[in-house]
């Protein structure tokens, strides 16, 4: 939705982070797979190769508030894709919530709407 708006190496450690939370369950689901080409594709980034970097590497390339709140919606977005909310993400999301310095209850605040916007759409992606 806004990861227009991230300069390019933000879009890059977005990738990056999408790959590594997508994937902590153990496994990349169909749904999450076709969000994550969807990103690739709103963000030009189609070709891009995932270089595997660390969290820690990654959550220090988001430079300001709101390329932080993006990135953190969109993951969002790519974890309630499949319906669940594995323990693994769980942990993958509480450390870039704590890396990004946002509270419990932002953090509450973008998962409701995250998740309304869900119902709304009902996530068909296609």
């Amino acid at each position: 939705m806004f990861l227009a708006e991230l300069q390019l190496k933000e879009k890059e450690a977005f990738l990056e982070l999408a790959a590594l939370i997508a994937k902590s369950d153990g496994r990349l689901s169909i749904y999450e797979d076709v969000i994550f080409e969807k990103y690739q594709k709103e963000m030009g980034l189609e070709n891009y190769t995932i270089k595997g970097l660390e969290i820690s590497e990654i959550v220090k390339l988001f430079t300001n508030e709101r390329s932080k709140t993006i990135a953190l919606t969109e993951i969002l977005r790519l974890i309630f894709s499949d319906g669940v909310f594995h323990d693994q993400e769980r942990e993958s999301i509480n450390l870039v919530m704590t890396h990004f310095g946002f509270d419990p209850h932002e953090y509450g605040s973008l998962k409701d709407w995250v998740l309304k916007i869900k119902d709304l759409s009902v996530y068909q992606e296609s």
